[in-house]
């Protein structure tokens, strides 16, 4: 019997593919952005290591609002890096 393949997607970070289950997903739907730890939110979504590092580095490519589609200010990345914050300690 053959393994199950894994789904592979690409940090917007790092840029590296990693299975999708080792990343964190992120959705945009209706100008809101909110972690999605199910991966079955409604709209756009976008993947990151579960790591400050590649939060940043998406930040200053401004890899997560062209991926979502939505405009980010400094005030949408702090937030999100809070809250990314508080799912790596629940992990």
């Amino acid at each position: 019997m053959k393994a199950k393949k894994s789904p592979m997607r690409r940090c917007a970070g790092c840029g590296e593919s990693k299975e999708k289950k080792s990343l964190i997903r992120i959705a945009g739907y209706e100008d809101e952005i909110s972690i999605d730890p199910t991966g079955r939110a409604k709209g756009r979504g976008v993947y990151l290591c579960v790591n400050n590092e590649c939060l940043e580095k998406a930040h200053k490519r401004k890899a997560i609002g062209r991926s979502l589609g939505i405009e980010m200010t400094n005030e949408r990345y702090e937030a999100l890096f809070e809250e990314i914050k508080k799912y790596e300690k629940q992990i």
